[in-house]
């Protein structure tokens, strides 16, 4: 492993659900986004791209910099194919920099219908090995999104045999199901996991019944304190504690999993871990992972966090069941959108309760904090008020720092 490998900075790739989504991805330090088209993904329920909302997301993002990828990631049945290649060479043709595929028969119409388009091989496909990611390269694929089951020691041994881009996952919800190929949703809800409508059954409570002929079904067990005795729910990831090995083993791209996930979620995780990758690159020997920045994830996380696969077999540890470690929960209640620097009022656009009293946290792009309370607020018609309670409507404050339009705010629960 050359130190030219070593100390290649990696691409922060950010999950995009939708046009503002992606906006919010990239201004807060995403090197690229992931999106979803209007057919072919794992994510029907994502406000997923019209033809319309790619060419506006690829012009931001050429704009900053930045790449769009579109996730084409289901699994087909005969007749799910019909169309591939119209779908494919309108991507291409507005810019989109990849499409993200798992299904042979895809990968094949992509390459053949829509030459100039790369292709990326999605995590569904389970590549675990050298010698996959070696076949893939000879399919025409330039980069391959790892199996989330691959340690780091597979993930060095990977990168010591093959110059294909590694895209790995870093952060975000685990399947239960090995690559994501599920099948409980089918059985229990009668969606499809494999075709874009998951019900996430793996995440419902269950309980154990004695279900006697004819009579009242009783539970066979005694709950007590305990929230969940049975689970099949995985904890969450986060690798931002191990940051230089994922780039010393040769990471090009650090994957973010959420395209259903907030602004909220998307602005901080890509805001930490930015800050994280560009802290690495400027001095790696003296790097280290700052407690503040665990701390920001908190801040979004909906579950308990682990490292998953890359250093040990998850064990119950990283299962949810039993009495939950208690998480500091954060609700997202604002965004800048003016700020008028000789008044210090901020115009700003409600998503969330909140009212005079609060102390509330600003936080920007570049891992710009500060806190306040709410002294006083006024609505459109200049009017005070002591709270504001209407989704999305526009109020100014007073603020004690400077704020930019994209600004994000926040308070504890």
């Amino acid at each position: 492993m050359t130190n030219e490998r070593t100390l290649k900075r990696p691409e922060v790739l950010a999950p995009a659900g939708t046009l503002e989504k992606l906006k919010t991805a990239i201004h807060y330090g995403a090197d690229a986004v992931y999106i979803g088209g209007n057919a072919y993904g794992l994510r029907s329920r994502a406000g997923n791209f019209t033809k319309e909302d790619m060419i506006e997301g690829v012009a931001f993002a050429n704009e900053h910099g930045a790449k769009v990828y579109v996730a084409a990631n289901m699994v087909t049945h005969e007749g799910n194919q019909e169309g591939a290649g119209d779908f494919f060479r309108e991507i291409r043709d507005v810019g989109i920099s990849a499409v993200i595929v798992s299904d042979p028969a895809l990968i094949e119409i992509c390459a053949t219908e829509a030459p100039g388009l790369p292709i990326h091989l999605s995590t569904q496909a389970s590549a675990t090995n050298y010698e996959t990611l070696e076949f893939w390269k000879n399919e025409g694929l330039e980069r391959v999104v790892l199996a989330r089951e691959v340690s780091m020691d597979e993930v060095a041994e990977i990168r010591k045999n093959t110059d294909v881009e590694i895209e790995a996952f870093i952060h975000g919800a685990m399947c239960i199901s090995y690559s994501g190929r599920c099948t409980l949703s089918n059985h229990m809800s009668m969606r499809d996991a494999n075709r874009g409508g998951c019900s996430q059954s793996c995440r419902w409570k269950y309980e154990l019944y004695d279900m006697p002929f004819g009579a009242e079904r009783t539970s066979l067990t005694d709950k007590g304190e305990v929230e969940e005795e049975f689970s099949m729910s995985a904890v969450d990831m986060a690798m931002i504690q191990h940051i230089p090995e994922l780039i010393q083993n040769g990471v090009d791209s650090f994957k973010i999993e959420g395209r259903m996930k907030s602004i909220h979620y998307v602005s901080t995780v890509a805001n930490v871990y930015k800050k994280a990758v560009d802290t690495y690159m400027e001095d790696p020997e003296n790097y280290e992972c700052k407690q503040e920045w665990i701390d920001e994830l908190w801040k979004v996380a909906q579950r308990e966090l682990s490292t998953g696969f890359y250093y040990h077999v998850p064990t119950d540890e990283e299962q949810l069941f039993g009495e939950r470690r208690k998480i500091p929960q954060y609700k997202f209640i604002g965004e800048v959108m003016a700020y008028d620097a000789e008044t210090k009022v901020a115009t700003i656009r409600q998503r969330n309760h909140f009212s005079v009293g609060d102390e509330i946290e600003f936080y920007g792009p570049g891992f710009n904090h500060f806190h306040q309370t709410v002294e006083v607020m006024y609505n459109e018609e200049d009017e005070s008020i002591d709270r504001a309670p209407n989704p999305m409507m526009i109020l100014t404050m007073p603020v004690v720092e400077p704020v930019a339009v994209g600004d994000m705010i926040r308070k504890k629960k």
